[in-house]
């Protein structure tokens, strides 16, 4: 991540000079093609991974409890959950036995992703919240006479033991469906480093398109000691972004800032960023009758971008702050360096690997004996 290349690599996109962790297990290719599209970097790390369950005998066995006697209400809660419980359903020959008990029901659904599956077998949707949130199903759900009612719930990766609580509550038959599972990956490696490149602010975003891969995410950081730094960086520097309010929600039970696109979309989130990103680290430098953009971790020269590690990156915005102005290695140490026990050879080293970095722009830092370093002006 984040090599350095004297050269200049590719025309600017919006995204260029940032490096965006991805956490999906599901569309993982998409997403990271849409960012990359528009200049990102991005780190892959799926925090969980999907177990589909199409010969489980749990998902079998919670069918066949559903075509035992009429349902009056079935809730889809994931496209890919209900497409792979027809699918399932028709490899038993019990399809369209399904489908005709579905149809007798009244189907609700979580979301567009859910909607679009139910109707693509040929149902309709009585109810559809806006928001994409369980808990408005429930309400919905607690606002009718249950008792004696029975309730089919396709559950999303984990199960829904508060939902379907709070419906035997009230009298209702629930058969819980478990169509997939959430496990964890089977390398940890790659979320892991993202935790640790997190906590060092390496990253300039996070892209989450689940609930569950962010607790996911927040448990390996508190696994390897990190959780404190992680949440710290990601409340100031680091961006999480999301695909919609029910996937920010254990960011916001954090006490994490979180921004998410009006449509959960991965084309919407990516906007979202491309949106967001640039204005929080975009900074414009007028040298010598020229303008030059530092963007994330790149300088940019004329629409071509040359890419900077996060320290040569660092040292050169603090340079920018006051460009012209010397500062010594001290001080660059400190702005630069989270570490205190890193010295000030680490610093003549980093400005070294920087100006190599900037090729043909690298007399842009300029040392000045016995005192330090600084932005040329000129």
């Amino acid at each position: 991540m984040g090599s350095a290349n004297p050269t200049p690599t590719e025309p600017a996109g919006p995204l260029t000079g940032f490096t965006v962790g991805v956490t999906a297990a599901r569309r993982r290719d998409e997403l990271v093609a849409l960012l990359t599209r528009r200049g990102a970097r991005v780190v892959e790390a799926p925090a969980l991974r999907i177990l589909p369950l199409e010969d489980d005998i749990a998902l079998r066995r919670a069918t066949e409890q559903c075509l035992t006697a009429p349902l009056d209400y079935v809730v889809a809660t994931t496209g890919v959950g209900w497409r792979g419980w027809m699918s399932a359903a028709d490899g038993w020959g019990r399809g369209a036995e399904l489908a005709a008990a579905c149809r007798n029901a009244v189907v609700l659904t979580r979301g567009p992703k859910a909607t679009g599956a139910v109707r693509a077998s040929g149902l309709d949707e009585s109810y559809s919240p806006r928001s994409e949130a369980t808990d408005e199903l429930l309400t919905w759900l607690l606002a009718r006479p249950l008792d004696g009612r029975r309730i089919a719930v396709q559950e999303h990766g984990l199960p829904l033991t508060g939902f379907g609580a709070a419906l035997r509550e009230r009298g209702a038959q629930v058969v819980p469906v478990p169509v997939y599972r959430w496990a964890p990956p089977e390398d940890p490696g790659p979320v892991r480093r993202l935790v640790e490149q997190t906590a060092r602010r390496e990253v300039h975003a996070l892209a989450f398109t689940s609930a569950p891969a962010i607790s996911a995410f927040l448990e390996t950081a508190a696994a390897d000691g990190l959780r404190e730094r992680v949440l710290e960086a990601m409340s100031a520097d680091v961006l999480p972004v999301c695909v919609g309010p029910v996937c920010a929600r254990p960011l916001l039970d954090a006490g994490l800032p979180a921004v998410w696109p009006e449509r959960g979309r991965l084309g919407a989130l990516v906007r979202t960023l491309t949106e967001t990103l640039p204005s929080r680290g975009r900074q414009e430098l007028h040298l010598g009758g020229r303008t030059l953009v530092l963007q994330g971790s790149a300088l940019l020269v004329d629409q071509e971008s040359y890419w900077l590690s996060p320290k040569g990156a660092a040292l050169l915005r603090a340079l920018a702050r006051r460009p012209g102005w010397v500062l010594s290695r001290a001080e660059l140490l400190r702005r630069a360096w989270a570490d205190s026990d890193t010295d000030e050879h680490a610093v003549e080293a980093a400005i070294a690997r920087l100006r190599a970095s900037l090729g043909p722009h690298s007399g842009l830092v300029r040392t000045v004996p016995k005192r330090g370093y600084c932005l040329a002006t000129t």
